[in-house]
C-alpha cells in the first residue's frame, strides 16, 4: 500500500473519508462534505447507531454527482482524546474498512480540530503510521487464496494543510514500521526456515544501514564459557549462535557506554527432553520473539538514524530432544563461573539469556540492560494479552519504560522482585536452579534467575510471553505475530537517551 500527502483537494475517485467528534460533531471537512451533499452525512448519521465514538465507522454510498464510489465516516471520540495513538487507532481502522468494502484507493481529510493533544500535520503522520502497521500480513506461504480475501487497497492519500510538514515527520514513523514488519516477518516465519544460522543471517541485512555485525559460533563460545547457552543448543542439528548488533548513531557523545538490548531467540522449543505436550506446540516457532524484537530495534534505530549508541544480543539456539539433548539432572557452568542445576530442560530461555546477558554487560560495560523474552506461561496466568511483565532493579529505567509503553499501546505491568523469590532459586547440588520446583510465583522466579547474571548493572526484564502473538486483529495489529516491544524500546530511547 502506497501512502502520500497533499494539500486538501475533492478526490476523484475511490472513497473519501472523513471525520466525526463525539456526539455526531462534524469536523470541518466532514460538514463540508454535508453541505454538498445536501445534508446527507447528517441523515446517515441520524438513521443508524454511529455516534462518532472512537470505535464507530460508517459505510455510505456516495449519491450521484460525486466522482466517488462511497464517503466513509470515522469515529475520532472526544477531542481531548486526540492524542498521537489515537490518529493511529483510526488509521489502522479506516485500512481495515476500506480492505473490507474492496477499495483500491481512498482519501482521508485530516482538520485542525480544536482540544487535540496535536497539531493537523502531527496527526496526518500518526494516522499513516497506524495504516502502515494495520496493512501488515504475512501471506508468503498462500498460493491459493482467493482474490476476495486478499487486500484491495493499493494508495492511501492524506490530504492535510502543510502536506510537506505531515510527510517530513512521516518519515522517521515509516522506517519504525519498516522494523516492525521486520520483526513480524521473522517471528512469523516456520522453524523449517528460521532457525540460529538464518536468523543470523537475515539480521545481516541490517548491514546496509550501517549496524555492525558479529555472530559467534560453538567454537568461540566454548572458549567464553557459555555452558548454560551451549547445554540448551546440543541436542540440536542446528549449531546455536551467539549475534552481536551495534549501532554507534552518536559517536561524539560524552557518555558513550551503550544501552544495551539482550533477546531470547530460542527458534523451536520443543521443551527437549522435558518435552512439551504435543497441543499447541506449533506456537513454539516464535519462542524466538525476544530476539527478534532486538533485531527490530536494531533496524528501527539504524533506520531513522537515531543518535545513540545501542548493542543488541540475540542467544540463537533450537531446543530439541535427541541422543546429545541435555537431560534434567545435568550441571552446566555459565559464562560468569555460576553453576546451574538444569532440573527441567524446557526452562531454557533463562539458560540461554544467563549467558548472553553476562557476555552483554562483560564486554561493553552498558549504561543499562533491558532483555525480552517469551519466558514464562505463568506471566500469561498473571497477565493474559493485555500486559507484559516487567521485572526491574532499577527504578528511573521501570518508569521510563511503563511511560514509553503507554505511549505507544505496548503496556507493562511491574512485577516484584525479593530476596525470598530469589532464594527459592538455591540449588542443593549447584549454586542456583532453573527451575524452583513448584508452581509458585513462576514467573517472578525465572526474573530472579536472571538477575543473578546482570552484575549489578540497571536491568529491567520484560516477558512478552503473552503479548508476541495475537489471536484476534486490533486497530494497528493484525492477528499473528505483533513485534511487541519494538516500538516500546524505540520511544523510550526518543524520549529518554537521544543525544
Amino acid at each position: 500500500m502506497k501512502i502520500a500527502f497533499a494539500e486538501p483537494s475533492p478526490p476523484k475517485t475511490g472513497s473519501l473519508v472523513v471525520g466525526v467528534l463525539d456526539d455526531r460533531r462534524l469536523t470541518a471537512s466532514a460538514q463540508q462534505v454535508d453541505q454538498q451533499t445536501g445534508g446527507m452525512l447528517t441523515r446517515a448519521m441520524a438513521a443508524s447507531k454511529f455516534k462518532g465514538r472512537s470505535d464507530d465507522v460508517l459505510n455510505i454510498l456516495a449519491p450521484s454527482g460525486l466522482d466517488l464510489g462511497r464517503i466513509i465516516l470515522i469515529g475520532l471520540g472526544k477531542a481531548a482524546a486526540l492524542d498521537a495513538t489515537a490518529w493511529q487507532n483510526a488509521g489502522g481502522k479506516i485500512v481495515a474498512q476500506l480492505n473490507g468494502v474492496g477499495e483500491t484507493a481512498a482519501q482521508v481529510e485530516i482538520d485542525q480540530i480544536d482540544g487535540a493533544k496535536i497539531p493537523a500535520a502531527d496527526a496526518a503522520a500518526e494516522l499513516a503510521y497506524g495504516a502502515r502497521l494495520r496493512s501488515y500480513r504475512f501471506d508468503k506461504y498462500r498460493t491459493k487464496e482467493k482474490p476476495e480475501r486478499k487486500p484491495t487497497l493499493k494508495a492511501l492519500t492524506i490530504a492535510v494543510d502543510a502536506a510537506g510538514d505531515a510527510k517530513r515527520k512521516f518519515a522517521p514513523l515509516d522506517q519504525v514500521a519498516d522494523a516492525v514488519f521486520f520483526t513480524r516477518d521473522i517471528v512469523s516465519e516456520p522453524a523449517n526456515v528460521i532457525y540460529p544460522e538464518t536468523l543470523a543471517d537475515r539480521a545481516r541485512e541490517l548491514e546496509e544501514f550501517g549496524v555492525e555485525i558479529d555472530v559467534l559460533g560453538r567454537k568461540e563460545m566454548r572458549k567464553l564459557g557459555m555452558g548454560a547457552l551451549l547445554g540448551v543448543g546440543q541436542g540440536s542439528d542446528h549449531p546455536p549462535r551467539l549475534l552481536v548488533m551495534q549501532w554507534k548513531g552518536a559517536p561524539d557523545a560524552k557518555d558513550q557506554r551503550p544501552l544495551a538490548f539482550v533477546g531470547k531467540g530460542v527458534t523451536f522449543d520443543t521443551g527437549g527432553i522435558s518435552i512439551k505436550p504435543a497441543g499447541g506446540m506449533e506456537d513454539m516457532k516464535w519462542d524466538m520473539a525476544g530476539a527478534g524484537v532486538v533485531i527490530g530495534l536494531m533496524r528501527a534505530l539504524a533506520g531513522r538514524k537515531a543518535k545513540v549508541n545501542a548493542v543488541g544480543i540475540g542467544g540463537l539456539v533450537e531446543n530439541m530432544p535427541s541422543g546429545t539433548a541435555q537431560r534434567p539432572g545435568d550441571i552446566v557452568t555459565s559464562m560468569s563461573g555460576q553453576t546451574i542445576e538444569v532440573l527441567n530442560t524446557d526452562a531454557e530461555g533463562r539458560l540461554v539469556l544467563a549467558d548472553a546477558l553476562w557476555y552483554c554487560q562483560d564486554r561493553f560495560k552498558p549504561r543499562f540492560m533491558i532483555d525480552l523474552a517469551t519466558l514464562t506461561g505463568a506471566i500469561i496466568i498473571a497477565l493474559g494479552s493485555e500486559y507484559a511483565g516487567m521485572y526491574a532493579n532499577d527504578d528511573k529505567l521501570a518508569k521510563q519504560l511503563v511511560a514509553a509503553g503507554e505511549a505507544v499501546g505496548e503496556k507493562l505491568w511491574r512485577m516484584p522482585l525479593h530476596d525470598n523469590y530469589d532464594r527459592m532459586m538455591d540449588s542443593d547440588a549447584a549454586d542456583i536452579k532453573n527451575i524452583s520446583g513448584g508452581r509458585d510465583a513462576g514467573s517472578i522466579t525465572a526474573a530472579q534467575f536472571l538477575k543473578r547474571f546482570t552484575n549489578g548493572l540497571p536491568w529491567a526484564h520484560l516477558d512478552i510471553a503473552g503479548t508476541t502473538w495475537s489471536k484476534k486483529d486490533t486497530a494497528t495489529v493484525p492477528k499473528g505475530a505483533t513485534s511487541f516491544g519494538v516500538r516500546l524500546l524505540n520511544k523510550l530511547i526518543e524520549d529518554n537517551y537521544e543525544e
